[in-house]
């Protein structure tokens, strides 16, 4: 009798913990899911953000986020990554491209970016989304930090010359940080083939059929 009421017990226990455990994943998930769709939610809207810094609304009337296109370009590609490149129109017609690109070099690993291109081939600017420069130095890229990246507004390939795309200390026409040059080379160099590519590109990077996605930064 005493062992029945043993095997009883352990068989409760059992289905309790079963209970508990089913109860516990379906918490877990459900936790997982509606912090998944947060999380995701905040990542568009700090990447429109940065969009929308360097193309503000008020110069498109299409959905960046969506107008987008995966690209697989040679000269820009890091660990064979093809380059997303958000697309803005007004009625249609092209206005800017905004590759989202990654400098390898910099001084302490990648630098990802995103550098606007006006259609005019000028650049409407750059802005670093991550990297991970030394503070205090490197980490004068960010444009919280200092103006050093606003000086790519409105430069071209032929302002200043090809020839001159290139830090100060390299013989160019860009300044360097204080106590850091191979981060703002690595930018300026990356900056440039983003251009060159836009270049003789620059038809097919807004014929290419529209992806209903992207995949970030």
């Amino acid at each position: 009798m005493e062992n029945n009421n043993t095997l009883q017990s352990v068989k409760a226990a059992g289905k309790a913990l079963a209970i508990f455990a089913l109860i516990s994943g379906a918490l877990v998930a459900i936790t997982f899911t509606l912090t998944e769709d947060k999380i995701a939610e905040n990542e568009r809207e700090a990447l429109l953000k940065s969009l929308h810094e360097l193309v503000p609304p008020q110069l498109h009337n299409n959905d960046l986020y969506q107008d987008t296109v995966e690209l697989d370009i040679p000269s820009l590609n890091y660990r064979a990554k093809k380059i997303t490149v958000y697309r803005a129109r007004i009625d249609s017609i092209p206005t800017f491209a905004i590759f989202s690109v990654t400098a390898p070099d910099g001084y302490s690993g990648a630098i990802n970016l995103l550098i606007a291109v006006n259609i005019d081939e000028s650049l409407a600017g750059v802005r670093v989304v991550s990297h991970k420069e030394t503070p205090g130095l490197g980490d004068a890229i960010e444009i919280v930090r200092s103006d050093w990246i606003r000086a790519f507004e409105g430069k071209s390939l032929n302002n200043p010359s090809k020839s001159r795309w290139s830090v100060k200390k390299d013989g160019g026409d860009f300044d360097q940080l204080t106590g850091a040059t191979i981060t703002p080379r690595a930018i300026v160099k990356i900056t440039k083939k983003t251009l060159e590519y836009f270049i003789d590109n620059k038809t097919n990077v807004f014929k290419t059929r529209k992806s209903h996605g992207n995949n970030g930064l």
